[in-house]
Formats: C-alpha cells, structure tokens, sequence
C-alpha cells in the first residue's frame, strides 16, 4: 500500500470513529439543546410574541417529526398500548413538553439565559426531593450535601441577574416561573422512568412528544387566534423552526445514537456540558454579561448535580 493509500485509510478510519463514537453524538445533543433558550430570546428580541405563541410555532413544526417517530415506532417490539399506559403517556406528555415548557417560555421573559439553565439544570435535586417525600425514598448524607451546593449556586446565578437588571421583581417573577418548569419536569422525568421499560423510551418519547404538540395547539387555539400567526415576520417564524428542529428533534436522535452507543448512565454524564453551553451562547450570540457571581453559580451547580449523580 502506498503512503497516500495509507494516509486515506487512516483518515476514513479516523472519521468512522468519530461517527461510532457516543461521546460525539452524546455532546452535539447537549449543544442543540443548549441553544433553545437562545431561540427563544431571539424570537422575542425579532418582534413582540407572546409565550403561548411561540411555544405553538415551535410544537406546530415539530409535531410532523413526532408523528413520523410515532408511525415508526409501533412495529417495535414492545407491550401493547393498554389504557393504564395510554393515561400515562398523557399525563407525562402533558407535563413535560406542554406544561414544562410554557412555564419555561414564560420565565424567559424575564430572566437571563443563564440563570434559566441553571435553574432547570437543578431538576434531580426535585427528582430526589420527590423520591423522599412522596416515594418514601432513602437520601443519602452525601446527596444532601450535594443538593446544598446546588442551591448556592443557583444564589449565586440570581445574585448576577438581579445585579445586571437591577428588577427583583422581574428576576423573582421569571425565577419562579423557570422554578415552575423545573418541577414539571422532574415529575416527567420520573413518570418517563416508570413508563420506559413498558413503553420503549423512543416509543414514550414520540407518543409523549406528540401529545404534548396537540395540548399545546389546543392551547392557542382556544386563547389565540391562528390567524395571526400568517402575520408574525419570517425572522420568528425561523427562529421557532430552529428550535423545532435543532433544539427539539435533533438532540432526541443525537442522544438516542449516544445512549446506543454508550449506554443511559455515560450518556447522562455528558448533560452537565449543558449550562456551560448555554451561557457561552448566551455570551457570544446574544451578549449577555459574564460576571464572577455566574462563573460561581455555574460551577456550584454544575458541580453539585455530578456529585448528586456519585452520590446516588
């Protein structure tokens, strides 16, 4: 073999294992992701939308994908759909992309990129919460420690957002509601994880997707006038097609590909990349402030939701 037929060997094989390896899938998920809230303030920066409104730009694109899954999905091998089942994937649809989403959609009205993603970001720690409380779970010291750490960060990140704004009112208001979102989602989160092993987690996640779609549309239909949405300029109308398709369906098949490859434990690992992502977007893409407070914040959180990981 000559040394160019070498040269090209090698740099296939260099590019095939870039493609086989989860570590790159499982890293583009969490950047696509990461970029939602960047849509999002874009949107509202590009002309005044209401949250509902958004969300049901964002949804109506999606919803195609979501069925297609869904279509794909029911010659997998998997229990039949039963109506326990059927009411499951409701009420976990209806908290997650419809319910958790509004309240984060809402919340971005009024707080920063960054405080937002932390603030979702600190979701297992209500996930635990909601194990010992409501589940009668056994915590752990350490994941005590480990949710404390958490906390401080997050008062950290609010301390940057109410010394850039200078509007507690707005900071606690958006605050609150991004907290709201953080909720909803745990609970999902833990309705998913007992639907999964029933459902099949693509299945559930197409099923739910879809569901969610069709509550958010009812949403806007019954409070909005569609009409309008004809109306709204090209420049929204892409920004929600970005976060249909880059910060919704590309990360479920980025993540799918990575959790085949790696499995769901080493996969998870790499979601903690998603709050430093979306600061750094948030920094260069829509300038916002980077201060001390949020460096602190970021690596208390960060920080404190890996060690909850060990910890657990």
């Amino acid at each position: 073999m000559s040394t160019s037929e070498r040269i090209d060997t090698f740099s296939d094989e260099r590019r095939t294992g870039l493609l086989d390896d989860g570590r790159t899938f499982a890293v583009l998920s969490a950047a696509t992701f990461a970029l939602k809230a960047i849509f999002v303030k874009l949107a509202y920066a590009a002309h005044p939308i209401d949250a509902v409104s958004l969300l049901a730009l964002r949804m109506g694109i999606a919803l195609p994908f979501f069925l297609w899954l869904a279509r794909r999905e029911r010659g997998a091998r998997a229990a039949p759909m039963t109506a326990r089942l059927w009411g499951g994937v409701l009420l976990v649809g209806f908290l997650g992309y419809y319910l958790s989403s509004l309240f984060d959609f809402i919340g971005l009205t009024y707080i920063s990129t960054g405080l937002e993603r932390l603030i979702l970001f600190v979701y297992p720690t209500l996930v635990l919460l909601i194990g010992a409380v409501w589940l009668k779970q056994p915590v752990r010291a350490q994941a005590w420690g480990a949710l404390a750490v958490c906390y401080v960060g997050l008062a950290a990140a609010v301390w940057h957002d109410l010394e850039q704004s200078g509007d507690a009112r707005a900071v606690a208001i958006g605050g609150a509601w991004v907290f709201a979102s953080s909720v909803t989602y745990a609970l999902y989160y833990i309705g998913v994880g007992k639907l999964a092993s029933a459902v099949g987690s693509t299945r559930l996640a197409a099923y739910c997707g879809a569901t969610s779609c069709v509550m958010v549309l009812a949403h806007y239909a019954a409070t909005g006038s569609p009409a309008r949405l004809a109306e709204l300029p090209a420049s929204v109308w892409a920004y929600a097609a970005a976060m249909a398709t880059i910060s919704t369906v590309l990360p479920i098949v980025l993540l799918a590909a990575a959790i085949r490859r790696l499995g769901a434990g080493r996969a998870a690992t790499f979601s903690t990349l998603g709050p430093v992502l979306t600061i750094a977007f948030s920094w260069v893409i829509l300038g916002e402030p980077f201060t001390w407070q949020q460096v602190i914040g970021l690596a208390l959180v960060v920080g404190g939701v890996s060690r909850l990981g060990r910890a657990g």
